[in-house]
């Protein structure tokens, strides 16, 4: 069994061109959003169990709002913007 030279990566190859990192984001956004709507889902249960319906709405609030951020990343740079020009600042 051989081992074909051109397949391999060098040391090299990483520190000029850096790691691959395209589609990271969407992998991360894939893997970490079922497993934050879990969670969500089972301190919500919680809340409404122990019938503690002040919690459960600033839990809820706050679970949207990190969801939007999680979701929709491009949001981010949009309210900076918004904010920005709000403020008086140009580009």
């Amino acid at each position: 069994m051989t081992i074909d030279p051109s397949h391999l990566l060098t040391l090299a190859d990483i520190s000029t061109n850096g790691p691959d990192t395209e589609g990271l984001a969407d992998f991360l956004r894939g893997f970490f959003g079922p497993l934050f709507l879990v969670i969500v889902s089972i301190v919500a249960i919680f809340f409404l169990f122990t019938r503690e319906i002040t919690r459960f709405t600033q839990f809820l609030l706050l679970a949207i709002l990190i969801g939007i951020v999680f979701y929709v990343p491009g949001i981010i740079q949009a309210i900076a913007v918004a904010l920005a020009k709000a403020m008086g600042v140009n580009e």
